[in-house]
């Protein structure tokens, strides 16, 4: 999804320096219903998408 901001976005830089921060925390809480974020995990390689669900700690079956 090239024209996805999910790559780039300023609160998952914030949640990646400082996951406990208020806008960090405030990112994750928002992956588990933005369509946007859905899209964006759907599209990358089934090796990227492992490595985000790892790194961001969500169940293995969240996106498929």
């Amino acid at each position: 999804m090239s024209d996805s901001g999910c790559a780039t976005c300023a609160f998952r830089a914030k949640y990646d320096k400082n996951p406990r921060s208020i806008l960090g925390r405030l990112w994750r809480w928002h992956t588990n219903f933005c369509p946007g974020w859905k899209a964006y995990m759907k599209s990358l390689s089934e090796d990227e998408r492992g490595e985000l669900i790892v790194k961001y700690s969500f169940p293995p079956d969240k996106f498929g």
